[in-house]
This record gives C-alpha cells, structure tokens and sequence, in this order.
C-alpha cells in the first residue's frame, strides 16, 4: 500500500478543495493519469497519479479542503520506480496510517477525517447536532483549528432569538472562499487609509486604450513615488521595496475574484501591455490561467468603473501596501483657463496601508497618476 499526499500546487499553497474525481475505489490507474480535478486559490488543477495500481481509498468527497501534504489517494501498487512526493511539503511532516477516523475522532495533526472538513471536539459536534447549528458557521479557537464547546456557545449566544438558521445557506468554495479569507486578514492585520480625487481627463485623445493608459500612469507613479510598491511585514515590522513593478488587476467573475499579475509593467509597451491584459481575461474566464501569473503582485490596480461606481474604498491584500481604485469616468462642468466647459473626469481611489505609507508619500503618488492621466507627464 503506499498513500499519495496531496503536493504543493502553487507557491506555498496550504490548502485545495476537491473539485471531481476522475476515478474511484477500485479503479486501476497508470502512471501520470489524471486522478482529481483540484481547485486552489489560484486555479483548477488536475492532478496526475505518481503511480500504476490499483485506488484502494479516496481520502475526501467533493467540495472538501485537503491540506498540502496531507492524504489524498491510497493505493495498492508493486511500483517501485515512482516515488512519493515529500510529505507536508508545506505543513510539516505526516505520517502513513491505516487507521480510519470516524466522525468524532479528534485530529491535532493536521490531517483530516476521511468523511469531515470541519475539525471539532466531539463534544462540540454533539451540541452543535441537538441545537442544530452549522459548524461550517463557527469561528475555531481552539488547537490546530478545533472547534470547542465554548465556540458553539457563544455563536448562540450571538444568535438571534425566535430565528433559525437559513436551510440553504451555501458553503463558499474555491475562489470565492479564499477572498473571504483574504478580505479577513486583511481587515486583522492592515491599517488602511483612503483619499480620493478626480482627473481631468478631457484631453484624451478619442480612443485611448483607459486601462493601459492607467497601467502607465501607475508605472509612472511608483516611479516617482516608489514607496507605494512594496511589501510589509507586520509583524517584523519590515518594509520591502521592489525596482521591478508587479501590478494586480482585480478580474471579476461569476466564480470570484481573480487577480492575475502583469510582471514587470515597467518594461512593457501599451501594445504589449493590452495584449497581456486580454490574455488574462480569457485565461481567467476558462480558468486555465497559470498558478504564476497569479503571484507575485507588488501594487493593484481595481478598474471597477468599467461596472459602476465612482469612489470606494479597495481593499489592500497583505503584504502589499497600496491598491488603486478607478471609478466610471463621467461628464462634468469644469472650469478651464478662466472659462467653463463640459469635459470629462475619473474618479480616483487611493487605498495605503498606513503603517508602511506616509499621507505624503500617498498623496504625491496619487498627484502623479493625475497629472499623468491628465496629460501633464
């Protein structure tokens, strides 16, 4: 018997959830044959078999989140030539077992029951049962992520008499439960600080690509305020500034939020900077976009005026420290050189994380984009 373990499918990538199956128990497989379709926080991945035999065990149902390095396939197998990847590549280290757990079991290895997601003492699952509470719901507190009976507790606590829980409440998956949990972190851990402003974009000639040319306003930018293309370590409390410009475009879809990475937009021309562009919205739509176009972000760009929307207020996803929002251009009565005319604005959003970014810093960035966009550069 040898147990196959979930590997690393990205870059540090802790966790996948278990999109399909491609076999079952019983099923004999060849080496590199496609097993499980997985889905992380950066793609859907199939998943080869690292050898020919025969699946004795699936480790995980449809939907369920299984940790990198944790069990994923057992098989029986005479393959001596495949070897296994290393185990925990990310987690640490966990050891084959055949023991089954059953639903009560407790885990403090960070490995999974073969039928649970949701890690609970067993006395914190009876109570949950008999008050009919979802433990999907429930924020842990305990160990490795248990659930206790005091967490059970006080979500009744804070529960609403005379209401029930909805029946249909649905689980986030995939990519829409990763930015949940991106979206915490960030509200834990950035201090987040907005400013707003409009540029005057009426002298743009007609036609002009508005996302390159945001792109190259960004660029310029951080070139002259090179503060705002960054990492932060909280916690150290160190600041990393890169020369290479990394910039995140925030991509919606009906799945969730993506956000693929331009490498290096410094280098790029507005051609090029285009075609990069529309190969990451196809790429995204049909989820066939690399896991390393999606890492790597030193600065975000948020176009979501090409929706609605003038002003808002981005949200900043750790360790980067800045995000800009661009809000839907509008026509507007503007004064100019002594006279009024009708012309064209952009509403622009700045969010800094303030504790690695100074008001100044912030706002000369922001100067910059504007006098960019506005011909100014």
């Amino acid at each position: 018997m040898k147990i196959f373990h979930l590997p690393d499918l990205g870059e540090g990538l802790a966790e996948a959830e278990i999109r399909e199956w491609y076999i079952q128990v019983g099923d004999t497989v060849k080496v590199d044959q496609p097993l499980v379709s997985m889905e992380t926080a950066k793609a859907v991945v199939d998943v080869p078999s690292p050898y020919a035999g025969k699946i004795v065990e699936l480790h995980g149902k449809v939907n369920e989140i299984i940790k990198t390095g944790a069990p994923l396939i057992t098989f029986e197998t005479n393959d001596v030539v495949a070897q296994d990847k290393p185990k925990g590549t990310v987690v640490g280290s966990l050891e084959e077992s055949s023991k089954k757990w059953e639903e009560g079991d407790v885990i403090v290895g960070g490995a999974k029951t073969r039928t649970q997601q949701i890690k609970a003492m067993p006395a914190a699952r009876v109570l949950a049962k008999e008050m009919n509470v979802d433990l999907n719901l429930i924020n842990p507190s305990g160990p490795q992520g248990l659930i206790t009976v005091d967490d059970v507790k006080q979500f009744m606590d804070r529960k609403p008499h005379g209401t029930s829980l909805p029946e249909q409440a649905e689980a986030l998956h995939g990519v829409r439960r990763v930015m949940a949990q991106a979206m915490s972190q960030s509200h834990k851990e950035v201090v987040p600080v907005t400013i707003i402003e409009d540029a005057d974009i009426t002298d743009l000639p007609a036609g002009t690509d508005i996302t390159v040319e945001i792109l190259q306003a960004i660029i310029t930018a951080v070139k002259a305020e090179p503060s705002l293309n960054a990492w932060f370590d909280g916690k150290a409390l160190e600041r990393k500034l890169f020369d290479e410009i990394n910039i995140g475009l925030a991509v919606d879809t009906p799945e969730g939020l993506f956000v693929p990475v331009i490498k290096q937009a410094e280098k790029h021309s507005p051609a090029e900077l285009r075609q990069i562009v529309d190969t990451y919205k196809k790429t995204v739509r049909d989820r066939s976009i690399p896991a390393a176009d999606m890492q790597g972000a030193t600065i975000t760009l948020s176009n979501f005026g090409t929706i609605t929307g003038r002003y808002a207020t981005p949200i900043i996803v750790p360790p980067t420290v800045a995000i800009l929002g661009c809000g839907r251009s509008r026509e507007a009565v503007l004064p100019h050189k002594g006279e009024i005319r009708i012309g064209r604005i952009m509403p622009l959003s700045l969010t800094f994380d303030h504790r690695a970014v100074t008001g100044g810093e912030a706002t000369r960035f922001l100067g910059t984009v504007i006098n960019y966009l506005q011909g100014n550069n």
